[in-house]
């Protein structure tokens, strides 16, 4: 197992940083109605994205464990970053949610730029401590 101490961080505070988010999703359906209306009319999207996000977030400390072995997935770890990302400044330049909800589209954009610095630092087993 090739060791790469940056690969593992990254993977692990992304993994740890998107459980603290997400988890409270779950508990927060009627607050955000409240503090973001209008209420939710698809509950099984609402509840799906947090699911969905959170078994990422599992994948991500799996990756931390042994990135060089995870390596083949990490470009679907990017892609999830991603999605979140544009579609965020999607909706920002749109008008259609605030700066400081854009603010975890850009967070994630980080985590996917330091995700795809992973996978180039991970070729051919090479990686560095």
């Amino acid at each position: 197992m090739t060791k790469d101490r940056f690969s593992q961080t990254v993977f692990l505070v992304a993994g740890i940083y998107g459980i603290i988010v997400l988890l409270p999703g779950f508990f927060s359906e009627k607050i955000v109605a409240e503090k973001m209306p209008p209420a939710i009319t698809h509950p099984e999207f609402y509840y799906g994205f947090f699911g969905v996000a959170l078994a990422w977030q599992l994948a991500f400390l799996i990756i931390a464990r042994d990135p060089q072995r995870f390596r083949p997935i990490i470009p679907a770890a990017i892609l999830e970053k991603l999605a979140y990302a544009v579609a965020s400044a999607a909706l920002l330049l749109g008008g259609r949610i605030s700066p400081i909800v854009a603010l975890g589209g850009g967070l994630d954009l980080i985590l996917g730029a330091l995700f795809t610095i992973s996978y180039f630092r991970l070729k051919d087993g090479a990686a560095v401590s």
